[in-house]
């Protein structure tokens, strides 16, 4: 699996924003555990030491003299199947480890002695300076995991990648769940412009933080209109739509729909291609800028069964999160 199809088809669920925590590691002597979970790609400051040395965005440990190796705990965010992994030493160059292994568990608490750990990615040689991508073929789902560097150094960036578990059970349909949300097994299929912000974030908890934290497209300067795909966690009934425009001032759009189809398979550029002729869920509204708006009712047409909605922003602009409330089908 290449790096575009890591990026494209899971979520990092290692992501601070979904929660993720790093819990210990054996040393951080160079720099802290911490910033190899940030969301931002990693910089380099030429002339930024600190009282340890050179400063470095990611975790560095001291140079180990005993024959060991050091490591990382990290809580993932949500607990899920991960599929894949980027250990990144961006602007480690000569202080990058030569290789990595990462273990797994399942812990309703954090880790302790007598955990069970299970390797999904054996010792794997890294490189200076690089994303480097490694498959995981494991169907077991997985809170937390270790890294384990061979014998010390930097990393960059570490991204977990995989598919939450959500929230609720097979059995539950009479309750209201929010069918899109990401860790719940929500997914952007595509859309056709994300000029700015971060496109991931719109189907996450919490309000935008700021006007980067959202799917924002480019100014239109030709007809037409800006669209979005998102596959749900699991196909459901539709009851309410929630479109936040938060931090979204003079860049709001004007409007939005939304539009939606049962796919029982495809793939995503199929999908996209579909959804041209897609039934419409909920006709053309009218939005305000930095507004939570909620429809529900008479505004969301009643249909089936739905696995994919398409919302639509007229003629472009910026929405802060979108959110898909149902019941189980």
């Amino acid at each position: 699996m290449n790096e575009s199809d890591f990026a494209r088809l899971y979520l990092n669920l290692a992501s601070p924003r979904l929660g993720a925590k790093a819990l210990a590691a054996s040393d951080e002597f160079f720099a802290p555990k911490e910033r190899m979970l940030a969301d931002a790609p990693a910089v380099f400051i030429p002339d930024k030491y600190d009282d340890h040395g050179k400063w470095m965005d990611g975790w560095e440990s001291r140079r180990r003299r005993d024959g060991g190796h050091d490591f990382c705990i990290v809580k993932l965010g949500a607990s899920g199947r991960i599929r894949g992994v980027d250990i990144d030493t961006s602007h480690f160059t000569g202080n990058y480890p030569p290789a990595a292994s990462i273990e797994a568990c399942w812990s309703e608490g954090d880790p302790t002695g007598e955990t069970r750990w299970t390797e999904i990615l054996s010792a794997s040689p890294l490189g200076p300076s690089a994303h480097h991508f490694f498959p995981v073929a494991r169907d077991e789902p997985f809170s937390h995991v270790r890294l384990n560097i061979y014998p010390d150094g930097g990393v960059a960036r570490l991204r977990i990648y995989g598919e939450p578990m959500p929230a609720w059970n097979a059995s539950d349909k009479k309750s209201v769940q929010e069918l899109s949300l990401a860790t719940n097994g929500g997914r952007i299929v595509g859309y056709n412009d994300a000029h700015y912000g971060s496109v991931w974030t719109l189907i996450t908890l919490g309000r935008g933080i700021n006007m980067g934290d959202g799917w924002e497209t480019r100014r239109r300067r030709e007809p037409g209109n800006d669209w979005i795909i998102v596959k749900l966690g699991a196909p459901g009934i539709v009851e309410e739509i929630e479109v936040d425009t938060c931090h979204y001032k003079g860049n709001f759009p004007q409007a939005c729909s939304v539009e939606a189809a049962f796919i029982e398979s495809g793939t995503d550029s199929s999908v996209i291609t579909q959804s041209m002729f897609w039934d419409v869920l909920m006709p053309r509204q009218n939005l305000q800028m930095d507004h939570i708006h909620r429809f529900s009712g008479k505004d969301v047409a009643g249909r089936g069964a739905v696995s994919h909605v398409k919302l639509n922003i007229y003629p472009d602009g910026g929405v802060s999160r979108f959110r898909v409330f149902g019941r189980l089908a």
